[in-house]
């Protein structure tokens, strides 16, 4: 986007809501703003009578309305839709505009599951994570190997697995990277996996699940290590494994229900 785009249309009185990452948007110049930098999230949330109804009434837009509305009944491609939202303000530049029909274009051209984690990829960095979730749980059911190979989707459990951990849905992840490492044997996964146990575990299911593993105690101890590096809690040379443990486990629930409680999700 080129310099700063001041306001051509007047504001909305009522904003109109993105459900994808749960917006408000006011201007033409905000949705504009919405569809060139998220392409990938853009779907029948909206694309849809509403976002025109939205055009028609908040910002009286009465010919970009007709336009899309004629777009929307001939179901036209995602590109042919939006691009008249971008004319109708020349919210970008000749060159600009170019560039985001090619990259449009080349969208479109994509597998359909590469599209469905490239989305759900940018869902999880608007942390939204729920709707990330379901985006890769999709995927995978509907998957098609054949296309894009074992790698890729060993890489969308692992990336499943980050949606659930940062829901603190820990079990959740950590089937998900055992699947993960099951499909393409990496060993960052297992490391990631075997980590992701001492989270929900407790300490003697933990210890069984590594024995029934046959991890050898170099690599247990690298773990120890990483965990204690990463959740950063302060040594005390005078408690005991067994309470450091119950200390982790502790401070974990506490950030979980810190975490859903500033959620609304308890």
């Amino acid at each position: 986007m080129s310099g700063y785009h001041l306001c051509q249309v007047k504001k909305a009185r009522h904003p109109y809501f993105i459900e994808s990452i749960s917006t408000n948007i006011f201007t033409i110049e905000e949705l504009c703003f919405y569809l060139e930098k998220n392409i990938y999230l853009l779907d029948q949330t909206i694309i849809n009578e509403k976002l025109l109804d939205w055009i028609r009434d908040e910002l009286g837009l009465v010919r970009l309305y007709r336009k899309l509305y004629e777009q929307l009944e001939n179901e036209e491609t995602i590109g042919n839709f939006i691009l008249p939202i971008f004319k109708e303000i020349g919210y970008l530049s000749h060159d600009e505009f170019r560039e985001l029909q090619e990259k449009i274009r080349t969208i479109e051209i994509q597998p359909e599951d590469l599209r469905r984690k490239i989305k759900a990829d940018y869902l999880v960095e608007y942390h939204m994570y729920n709707n990330a979730i379901q985006e890769y749980s999709t995927l995978l059911k509907k998957r098609n190997p054949g296309k894009m190979g074992v790698q890729f989707y060993a890489a969308v459990y692992a990336n499943l697995a980050s949606a659930y951990a940062r829901l603190f849905l820990f079990e959740e992840a950590a089937d998900c990277l055992w699947k993960s490492y099951e499909t393409v044997r990496s060993n960052e996964i297992y490391r990631r996996y075997l980590a992701t146990l001492s989270l929900f575990l407790s300490r003697e299911d933990y210890e069984k699940r590594l024995d029934e593993l046959k991890v050898p105690k170099v690599q247990r101890e690298k773990i120890e290590a990483w965990l204690k590096e990463s959740r950063q809690l302060p040594e005390e040379p005078e408690t005991d494994e067994k309470e450091r443990w119950k200390a982790v486990q502790t401070f974990l629930e506490e950030e979980k229900l810190a975490y859903h409680k500033s959620t609304c999700a308890s």
